[in-house]
């Protein structure tokens, strides 16, 4: 904190009042700095002093094709700091509800179509060694650590075919896309405007076209009725102009919610066991139950929705 003041004296924010404004998964920390009517952001990413240039980077790209990414006011890269445009503190996730969300996801529909439309250049690419590094996640922190589970040869092999057929159809889609990789309710942000502002998207990626499509309708967070969920995903498909069939869409975007939801019940592990984070615990149920659900409903990964519901407690 010390330093933190100590740098804000060579800014215009020097007057500014600071308090905690939030954390999140990373070691990143977030303060509000207010001043009479007006306050500002201040990203600390000191121990992680890596993940602001991709910042700065991708908010760069969003700015460009007019997506409402926050503004950077100023910069001290090397100590780690970063001050931005203040979107408030209201999030989706505070607002959801019955009566309001398919309005709520309609607009952030748009604001997904206006992200793909930005420059993928050098971007990190979202293939296969990257999806299954993701998955693999999923046994080792979920089954092994979490659960603590031995898993025999025969469930390693079933996995293993799964996580392939997963692959394979998330791979078929369209690829070369813009990905936020996190545009959940959390990182979405309903500003004073009633705009959607977008946050956290440091670690995007080029990949396929329903990633995050299916991070926002198919949230870790809070869940709707699978027959509205299709219905605005079927919606996304014809604002795009894709000339693919419902069934085939439908596959595409189930299957890359495997892929995310594997992934995220290893990593909500992970923070857990191994950072502590107890919060992400109490998210673990909806997002197995969308893995499970989800490999029923196909016949290249239903043996594996019936392993998981096997070896998952109640």
């Amino acid at each position: 904190m010390q330093q933190i003041k100590a740098w804000l004296q060579t800014t215009p924010y020097k007057e500014y009042a600071i308090a905690v404004a939030s954390a999140d998964a990373s070691f990143r920390k977030y303060y509000r700095l207010s001043h009479k009517n007006h306050s500002v952001i201040l990203m600390d990413a000191s121990l992680e002093k890596h993940s602001l240039s991709p910042f700065v980077n991708i908010t760069a790209r969003l700015l460009h094709v007019k997506v409402k990414a926050p503004k950077i006011l100023s910069q001290n890269l090397s100590l780690g700091y970063l001050i931005l445009e203040d979107f408030g503190s209201t999030n989706l996730l505070d607002v959801l509800k019955r009566e309001n969300f398919k309005s709520l996801y309609e607009k952030a529909i748009d604001a997904i179509i206006q992200m793909q439309s930005a420059d993928t250049k050098n971007l990190p690419l979202y293939d296969k060694k990257f999806l299954h590094t993701e998955m693999d996640l999923m046994q080792e922190w979920y089954l092994e650590k979490k659960l603590a589970l031995h898993v025999n040869k025969e469930q390693k092999r079933l996995i293993s075919s799964t996580l392939e057929a997963i692959s394979g159809v998330v791979l078929s889609q369209p690829q070369n896309i813009f990905v936020h990789r996190d545009f959940h309710s959390r990182n979405i942000m309903l500003t004073s405007k009633n705009e959607l502002g977008i946050i956290d998207y440091q670690d995007a990626m080029s990949g396929a076209l329903t990633y995050d499509l299916v991070s926002l309708l198919k949230d870790c967070y809070i869940s709707f009725e699978r027959k509205e969920i299709e219905a605005l995903a079927l919606l996304f498909a014809r604002k795009k102009g894709l000339h693919v069939n419902s069934e085939e869409f439908l596959k595409w975007f189930d299957f890359m919610g495997l892929q995310r939801h594997i992934k995220v019940l290893g990593i909500f592990s992970r923070l857990h066991l191994r950072d502590g984070k107890e919060g992400y615990v109490k998210d673990i149920p909806l997002t197995l139950r969308y893995v499970i659900e989800t490999a029923l409903r196909y016949d290249e990964t239903k043996e594996f929705g019936k392993l998981l519901r096997k070896l998952s407690p109640d």
